[in-house]
This record gives structure tokens, C-alpha cells and sequence, in this order.
């Protein structure tokens, strides 16, 4: 597992985020190490949605003109 969450990839950490699911699913840890996991879990969570909600913001800002000419404005959103 990756230590630094804040600096993982979204995909990276829907794959942790997955795996740590599948190992509380299958109840293959200890109780300690469930907890564990669970709390990275939640962390990897929250990340994702911030990055997931920074994509959005972003998306938000581009638009089109009549004529179908997609404009947008930079917008600087940090996660």
C-alpha cells in the first residue's frame, strides 16, 4: 500500500480502495488490521471524491458558443 494518499492517481486509489474492500468482504484480517484497513479506506474515499469533485468543477467551466466552438477557463482547484 502506498503511503501518501494525497498524491495517488484516482485510479490508483479506486484500486486500493477496491482491494481494501475485498479483504473486509472476505474477512481475511485480524480485527486490528480491519480497522486498519478501514480507516485507509475511508481516507482513500475522501480522496477520491475530491478529486471526482475537482473534475466536476472543472467540466463545470467549459462551454460552447452557437456556433459549437467549446471554450473554457482554466480553473485552479486544488484537492
Amino acid at each position: 500500500m502506498k503511503n501518501d494518499i494525497s498524491k495517488m492517481e484516482f485510479e490508483d486509489a479506486i484500486k486500493e480502495l477496491e482491494n481494501i474492500v475485498k479483504i473486509l468482504e472476505e474477512g481475511r484480517s485480524t480485527l486490528k488490521e480491519s480497522v486498519a484497513l478501514y480507516e485507509r479506506g475511508t481516507v482513500l474515499k475522501k480522496h477520491c471524491d475530491g478529486i471526482l469533485e475537482s473534475t466536476q468543477l472543472k467540466i463545470n467551466q467549459i462551454s460552447s458558443d452557437r456556433d459549437g466552438n467549446i471554450s473554457g477557463e482554466e480553473m485552479d482547484v486544488t484537492v
